[in-house]
């Protein structure tokens, strides 16, 4: 349908990244703004859109990891055998069940050939989740790369800290609007 000259609502897909309990508060990764960004994110799952698809990932260390994530993997070992820290939030126990969740073993969503295949059958995609200077960074940098364009939704989104949370999304300011229009949940409901 994309390309075919005839008009229709644009399609997004909603990006919901890595909302596990590691990040939650108590978590050993623990972000401050989980609990806020799901709230936010939770918004928009209500809301029920007829013009978004939605995608949920997960970070799970793999069995054999290469390179740099040998000795990420290995320093991080005791959270990587936590069940209960990779498991998603329990505010999203319920959607994941009705939209699904792949997994990924590197900071990058694209990285999940799944994810990578369903981008392109949208006009855009909506990011929200964690870690805003990891994760979520580095799927917005490779949707840029792979053309696509990319919403920010800063209250939908935690960092380690409000620093460099607000680093990441001065990062990818510096790409708007061409490539990344950043806003809030409010304002992406009432304009898309």
């Amino acid at each position: 349908m994309k390309g075919s000259g005839a008009y229709r609502m644009s399609k997004d897909l909603f990006l919901v990244i890595d909302m596990q309990n590691v990040y939650a508060s108590g978590g050993a990764w623990c972000c401050p703004g989980t609990e806020h960004a799901a709230e936010k994110i939770i918004d928009i799952l209500e809301t029920g859109k007829k013009d978004m698809d939605v995608v949920f990932t997960r970070f799970i260390a793999p069995d054999a990891p290469f390179g740099v994530w040998k000795d990420y993997n290995s320093e991080n070992n005791a959270i990587n055998e936590d069940a209960y820290a990779n498991e998603m939030m329990n505010v999203f126990k319920e959607w994941v069940k009705k939209y699904p969740l792949y997994t990924k073993s590197v900071y990058s969503s694209l990285s999940i050939p799944e994810v990578r295949e369903l981008v392109h059958d949208h006009d855009r995609v909506v990011l929200s989740g964690v870690v805003a200077e990891c994760c979520v960074l580095f799927t917005a940098m490779a949707l840029i790369d792979a053309g696509i364009p990319v919403i920010y939704l800063k209250d939908a989104v935690a960092g380690i800290d409000k620093d460099s949370e607000h680093a990441a999304e001065k990062v990818l300011s510096g790409l708007a609007p061409l490539h990344v229009k950043i806003m809030t949940t409010s304002e992406y409901l009432a304009h898309h």
